[in-house]
């Protein structure tokens, strides 16, 4: 099958993007577009057909869509496959297909993961999605050389600038690494602690996510609790605008090209005022 765009044809990410989940409205994307953010990415995506993918695409003009992620445990990857394609037939140069095992937890399936992700990229190889337009999720050093060896991009989540800066040195210096960052606009801690920490509380079950902190010199009293307040601002920015931009900023120091900002608010409440101020502390050019 001919492939739709070079393999060498870098995707272009721009340095901030917006995390979110897959419920993201039309109407949020294009205002995420307008104030600058290079990057819509979708996190739990659960139809191997990626029609909100292609909807989202079809609203916005210049704005890249990525995955981040679909699992691969709970979508075959001949139906993403053909989605992808399906989608580059208007979309190849703003759509980037992120994929990841997930976390053992969650999926009753999860067996011999490194394997299974080699699986999958090897069927993405025979339909033709280029290697230019895919990402892999990835954490520890095994597979992040994957994501370097045979995608584009490698996605970490959960990660301090310390896992961005020792991700560059595995990766190299030729592909993006795109590291998701969380975020509470809120200059009072304990505010702050308490719109994050039920998103924190969730990764502290997991054992991929506990592995990689331990990695990164964490330990069970950072654990305890729902959380150490050392943990919590090292993997939560949290202050105002300008001291979330200098989180960021010590990602890109660290060797990020990307920095996919999830911002953590009430359910009730508008994201909208956030990301603008977010963009305004950045520099975005919106």
């Amino acid at each position: 099958m001919d492939e739709i765009v070079d393999e060498t044809d870098k995707i272009d990410l721009g340095a901030v993007g917006a995390w979110r989940h897959e419920d993201t409205s039309p109407e949020l994307a294009v205002e995420l577009e307008r104030l600058g953010y290079g990057t819509l990415w979708l996190g739990n995506v659960t139809d191997p057909d990626l029609a909100e993918v292609e909807r989202l695409l079809d609203a916005t003009g210049t704005l890249v869509l990525a995955t981040g992620i679909v699992n691969i445990w709970s979508n075959p990857a001949d139906r993403v496959a053909r989605s992808y394609r399906r989608i580059a037939e208007r979309h190849a140069d703003r759509f980037l297909l992120g994929i990841g095992a997930g976390h053992p937890e969650a999926t009753k399936e999860f067996v011999r993961p490194y394997q299974a992700l080699n699986d999958y990229l090897d069927v993405l190889d025979e339909a033709g999605v280029p290697v230019a337009r895919r990402a892999l999720a990835a954490l520890g050093p095994r597979v992040l050389r994957l994501a370097a060896d045979r995608t584009a991009a490698a996605h970490p989540y959960l990660v301090t600038p310390d896992h961005t800066r020792q991700a560059r040195e595995i990766l190299g210096t030729g592909p993006i690494l795109a590291p998701e960052q969380k975020v509470v606009l809120e200059t009072d801690h304990t505010r702050a602690r308490a719109v994050g920490d039920g998103t924190l509380g969730t990764y502290l079950n997991l054992s991929n996510y506990l592995a990689n902190l331990r990695r990164l010199g964490f330990d069970d009293t950072d654990f305890a609790d729902g959380g150490s307040d050392r943990l919590f601002d090292a993997l939560i920015l949290n202050g105002d605008a300008a001291r979330v931009a200098e989180g960021v900023r010590a990602h890109q120091k660290a060797g990020a090209d990307h920095v996919a900002l999830q911002l953590l608010h009430p359910a009730d409440t508008d994201p909208l005022p956030g990301y603008r101020a977010l963009a305004e502390a950045l520099g975005l050019a919106g």
